[in-house]
């Protein structure tokens, strides 16, 4: 079961290393997109942005549909649910160990910046 989901989270993870894949992401979070639209804005071709969306699906991160010719994606967010699952343990871990190291640090103490300039 550890396999599976790490297997899922290298996958994930791979999927937004890179900046095309995330943008293609953003794109998507307004609406089903065609691959000619997502590869638009990067001027590639319809190829590559078929490799990039491969990579993306393979995450579980995008659905594509066939209508007729055209290639449709879709956001499923569920994966990136996960990885912010993932993110989580760690945000707690830092911010014990940055309370941990506030705590010995004694608070500034505020200067009254108007008592200089009454004289």
């Amino acid at each position: 079961m550890v396999e599976k989901s790490s297997t899922h989270l290298d996958g994930l993870f791979h999927a937004l290393a890179d900046p095309t894949r995330r943008a293609m992401i953003h794109a998507l979070f307004s609406g089903q997109r065609s691959v000619s639209e997502l590869a638009h804005p990067f001027a590639m071709s319809l190829a590559a942005a078929s490799k990039h969306v491969k990579v993306l699906e393979q995450a579980g991160l995008i659905r594509r549909s066939i209508q007729g010719r055209t290639h449709v994606c879709a956001l499923d967010p569920a994966p990136l649910a996960e990885g912010r699952a993932w993110l989580s343990a760690y945000e707690r871990f830092w911010s014990e160990r940055l309370d941990a190291l506030d705590a010995l640090f004694p608070p500034e103490i505020e200067i009254d910046d108007d008592a200089d300039h009454r004289g």
